[in-house]
């Protein structure tokens, strides 16, 4: 198989199927490109821990070999997948970006990348992830920061850092992320790429390293609202081994993508966004409200009071069920982990039973307002960064002339759709005058993925910031 179209790299899920699956394109040449450019810009964005050619390039060969007998799999067959190394891989090091779990190899793949294995995309490494994924810019020193390829002073804010890198650089379409705050909708966002925290309970997290039980997601990474749904057409299913997951009807989430957005409506809860955002994120999202409506969406103001009560509710759940989960290997380790994220766990320690049960009752009124909204708006729209990529080791950022600690401006707009594990994606919506990626979110009710997929693909038909890429 062979080819002249344009750069193998730059091509999305669904136009690279189409042609793996026409015998135009070989998996070879493919992983082939892949490999060659991940390890041409590692040196500038360090989005791998761990690069594995050999294994990708016999996947690729074995692919080959399938789709030229007749034993195509379908629209990720022969794609190359960089899996965030929060997540196992067998005989693969999985450090959950802890240097001293770097000769951890785990003897089974998490069930995500079973999955996406048996629909035959390729894995080409380890991508770069914060410790423990518990924080947005605290990566290990001895792995490094991952760095955004759109500037390389620059954060990809939020865990799945490198995921967001690898893709946005054109390295791989498809990446496995993880979002218990944000962390797949954050880097995202910074990285101009499109990705999808979906309704909890709809992707297993079996073999994926824990943070907090009843916030953590998994989801995909990609280019185009388009192959977030090819990708999730797999990431979905009922797991036995992980009993959050929920057994559901099968959803082809491409079917009806395209149906566009005429006579939706689509709140805005202005008094949560406005209190702290950039001025060109304000700019970016006005414009990107007006396209909604020019699709025929129409665009309101929705109160949602209670979400002002995230602000302190997230901290108290997520910080008592990470310090469950790190308990022992903290003991064990406590001078290795990065400073920032140790004194994170450890506050969860001294969190009171009662503050854990009131937090959980708050979270239960906030559910209880979604599904009232819901009621009325098919989505709900906010920007997704409050500010663009700030540099990299920076804390403090100045927004409208006030400092705010970097945590509370990444995590503001994310938190308030996991603490209830409604769907909600990122989306590339605009650029700041230095070139950095702005966004919108959308989000919507318990599974109702399909459609938040479908607002995103139809804005993603009347702009081209997705279709945009870094000079590398």
């Amino acid at each position: 198989m062979t080819t002249a179209i344009r750069s193998l790299t730059d091509m999305s899920i669904a136009e690279l199927g189409k042609h793996i699956k026409a015998k135009q394109v070989s998996p070879v040449e493919v992983m082939e490109a892949t490999l060659a450019r991940a390890q041409a810009l590692q040196p500038k964005i360090n989005a791998f821990i761990t690069l594995t050619p050999e294994r990708a390039m016999a996947a690729a060969h074995a692919a080959e070999t399938e789709i030229l007998n007749g034993k195509y799999r379908g629209p990720l067959h022969g794609i190359p997948l960089g899996v965030k190394d929060l997540v196992a891989t067998k005989g693969v090091p999985t450090s959950s970006g802890a240097y001293f779990e770097k000769d951890h190899i785990p003897s089974e793949d998490a069930t995500v990348v079973a999955r996406l294995t048996e629909a035959g995309a390729i894995g080409v490494g380890k991508t770069s992830t914060v410790q423990f994924a518990y924080g947005s810019i605290e990566h290990d020193a001895r792995f490094g920061d991952a760095r955004n390829p759109w500037n390389t002073g620059r954060v990809t804010t939020g865990s799945s850092t490198g995921s967001a890198a690898a893709v946005a650089a054109r390295v791989v379409p498809l990446a496995i992320g993880t979002d218990t705050g944000g962390s797949i909708r954050m880097p995202s966002a910074s990285c101009g790429i499109t990705g999808i925290k979906p309704t909890f309970g709809l992707v297993s997290r079996f073999g994926v390293t824990g943070i907090s039980w009843s916030l953590d997601h998994v989801g995909p990474m990609t280019r185009s609202a388009l192959d977030c749904a090819i990708a999730l057409n797999v990431f979905v299913g009922h797991d036995p081994r992980d009993a959050s997951t929920v057994q559901r009807p099968k959803t082809d989430y491409t079917r009806g993508i395209r149906n566009g957005i005429d006579g939706m409506r689509v709140g805005v809860p202005w008094d949560y966004i406005r209190p702290l955002w950039d001025g060109e994120v304000e700019t970016a999202f006005l414009n990107a409200l007006k396209t909604l409506e020019s699709l025929g969406a129409r665009v309101e103001e929705v109160k949602i009071p209670e979400l002002d009560q995230t602000d302190a509710m997230f901290p108290v759940i997520s910080g008592v069920e990470v310090a469950e989960m790190h308990r022992d290997r903290l003991k064990a380790h406590a001078k290795e982990y990065h400073q920032d994220i140790r004194r994170r766990i450890e506050t969860g320690f001294f969190v009171p039973a009662t503050a854990y049960v009131h937090a959980q009752r708050l979270r239960r009124g906030l559910g209880r307002k979604f599904a009232q909204v819901f009621q009325t708006y098919q989505l709900l729209a906010t920007p997704a960064n409050l500010v663009p990529a700030f540099p990299i080791g920076q804390k403090l950022v100045t927004v409208r002339g006030k400092e705010v600690h970097h945590v509370e401006l990444v995590l503001r707009m994310m938190r308030i759709y996991n603490i209830n594990g409604v769907p909600a994606v990122s989306l590339p919506a605009g650029f700041s005058r230095d070139g950095l990626p702005l966004s919108l979110q959308l989000a919507g009710k318990w599974f109702d993925d399909p459609l938040v997929l479908r607002a995103a693909h139809a804005f993603q038909q009347a702009t081209d910031h997705h279709l945009r890429k870094p000079e590398l």
